[in-house]
């Protein structure tokens, strides 16, 4: 069997990207989008506000000493909030912790106090000229979702898989594909596989019907074909 070149030999589905840790430990990260990166921004922007209300309403009390201290406290929450928590708590903040997002470098290893401090501190320019335009312009222009902070340290916020499961593979008959499958598509068959489950029924009929062809199948037998050359892939491992 020939490899046949109608198939997409290089893209994951959806946004998922592959990367190899420096140990050659192929990893999977799912970037966040724009919407709960601007929750969990949100919400640390809630803690932070709160901290900092108690905090002046406690150094009132000093005067102009006070003052002084509260100003100095300001800074502090203000640019370190973010890099203490991303780098001492495993890349989360207590925002990218309620929605499951972390921070780590592009080789999906943790992020660093030199990364950090290089994404957090460029925050003031991706906020430009006002409610983050630069950075969401930035976000929604990049495949990987990244603002300028993010591009300049090399970083990625991503979702964070709490707990690794075994994926199941849908029942179907163990199938052979018609032609040879590169390690690529092997991977992209079993992806579409493990995934069924996440996806709604119009998602895998679309992400079906493309390999239709290709697989010299009929659209609506593509699926429960992928289920079992993916079932055969897994049998051959």
């Amino acid at each position: 069997m020939q490899p046949n070149p109608a198939l997409p030999s290089t893209a994951l589905l959806d946004t998922r990207l592959q990367v190899e840790t420096p140990e050659g430990i192929d990893l999977i990260l799912r970037p966040a989008g724009l919407m709960p990166r601007a929750l969990a921004f949100g919400i640390d922007l809630l803690i932070r506000g709160g901290i900092l209300i108690a905090a002046f309403v406690v150094l009132a009390i000093l005067g102009q000493f006070g003052a002084g201290l509260g100003t100095i406290l300001y800074f502090l929450i203000n640019w370190w909030y973010p890099v203490l928590f991303e780098v001492l708590y495993q890349g989360r903040t207590p925002g990218k912790k309620a929605m499951g997002l972390r921070v780590v470098h592009d080789d999906g290893t943790p992020v660093g106090w030199a990364a950090s401090l290089t994404r957090n501190l460029l925050r003031a320019v991706d906020m430009l000229p006002f409610a983050y335009c630069v950075g969401a312009i930035s976000s929604l222009s990049h495949a990987s979702f990244k603002r300028l902070g993010d591009l300049a340290a090399g970083t990625l916020v991503v979702y964070r898989d709490d707990e690794l499961k075994r994926p199941q593979i849908p029942e179907a008959d163990v199938e052979r594909p018609p032609f040879t499958l590169n390690l690529a598509e092997q991977r992209a068959v079993l992806d579409f596989a493990e995934r069924g489950t996440s996806l709604s029924s119009a998602r895998r009929a679309e992400l079906a019907g493309i390999l239709a062809e290709p697989l010299e199948s009929l659209p609506e037998h593509a699926e429960k074909r992928l289920h079992g050359i993916a079932r055969g892939l897994v049998g051959s491992a």
